[in-house]
């Protein structure tokens, strides 16, 4: 596994907009931007990134910036605008010859997805899933934006659950995301066919995932390898996490039945599950009888409702690091390694 070189004071981050721009949110977006310039990096955008158009360019031009910033030695990581859609469709004019020469940190989340699973399951460079250069617009910042900010910047700190999450969004009248809801980390195992509930977990393993809408749409195409991936690394075990965004339950259960026939769980230690972002009319009971039917009859831990993905807050996770994750009475802990 690759590792690039963390970004350091007075380094470039290089933004791009591989999905959407952000031309509708630009107020938020330079309130980020003034946080990453006060921790001492500087920043250089692609053109596209404050257009107002999701996709942000074609295809072809969003390739086109994104190469010139790994080609680009002045730009010491890169990270994408924001999340949004059509980012799949500008893999192709990704230059991985490019990449590989010059191997940087990208990190970015929802959408971008796509791009990190072709860098850390194709390319063997490890990727970082959880914040866009747009991350950090609250004020004042949560614990988690601090804790991505350290990340960004190479200091893998340990990683806890939260108490409390916010379910209801940006809140008007106080100008701030209210943490509103108790966090509920629920760890499951298989038992005879069924899930059952358990008190304890320590595992080990590569972690690898993102956005499972993302990722579900992925498979099959020349643009990822995570069947050559887990085959390299299939003696770290794995720990999957799955930011869902929107896939409804039967969506969830023919995406999890695929990668399962594929072999892709059959080194997995735990499976992560970040709280749903948007249920329709779903339940959590309608999306584990279903992960039920699809894991109940592996040796594979399984945890809902994760701080992990669209829902905030969220941990800032790795892709291709080893993970040590440690559960017990609700509360988690992760650690990661560079190795």
């Amino acid at each position: 596994m690759i590792y690039p070189g963390f970004p350091s004071e007075g380094d470039v981050i290089g933004i791009c907009a591989p999905s959407a721009g952000v031309g509708s949110k630009l107020e938020s977006f330079d309130m980020s931007l003034d946080i990453l310039n006060d921790v001492g990096f500087m920043t250089y955008e692609t053109e596209s990134v404050r257009n107002e158009d999701c996709p942000s360019a074609p295809a072809e031009i969003r390739g086109e910036e994104f190469n010139s910033l790994f080609a680009d030695d002045d730009i010491a990581a890169v990270m994408s605008a924001a999340g949004g859609d059509f980012n799949i469709e500008m893999l192709p004019y990704i230059d991985q010859d490019t990449v590989i020469s010059h191997p940087k940190w990208f990190a970015g989340y929802s959408d971008p997805t796509a791009i990190e699973m072709l860098l850390t399951t194709k390319l063997d460079i490890a990727s970082i899933y959880g914040v866009n250069a747009g991350a950090w617009d609250w004020r004042p910042l949560h614990q988690f934006q601090f804790n991505a900010l350290d990340i960004l910047m190479g200091e893998i700190i340990p990683q806890e659950s939260y108490d409390e999450w916010c379910s209801c969004g940006y809140d008007e009248e106080t100008e701030s995301f209210p943490m509103d809801a108790p966090v509920e980390w629920i760890l499951l195992h298989p038992e005879d066919g069924s899930l059952e509930e358990i008190e304890c977990l320590d595992v080990t393993g590569r972690l690898i995932g993102g956005c499972i809408d993302v990722i579900n749409e992925m498979i099959g195409t020349p643009f990822e390898d995570l069947k050559g991936f887990c085959e390299r690394y299939r003696h770290d075990g794995f720990i999957w996490f799955f930011d869902n965004f929107a896939l409804q339950p039967m969506e969830l259960f023919y995406a999890l039945l695929r990668m399962k026939f594929m072999g892709l769980f059959d080194d997995a230690r735990a499976i992560v599950f970040g709280r749903v972002c948007f249920y329709g009319e779903a339940t959590d009971i309608d999306y584990l009888e279903l992960i039920e039917q699809v894991l109940g009859d592996t040796d594979i831990s399984i945890i809902w409702n994760a701080d992990i993905g669209h829902t905030k807050p969220s941990m800032t996770l790795i892709n291709g690091s080893m993970g040590h994750l440690v559960m017990e009475d609700g509360r988690a802990l992760l650690e990661m390694e560079l190795s």
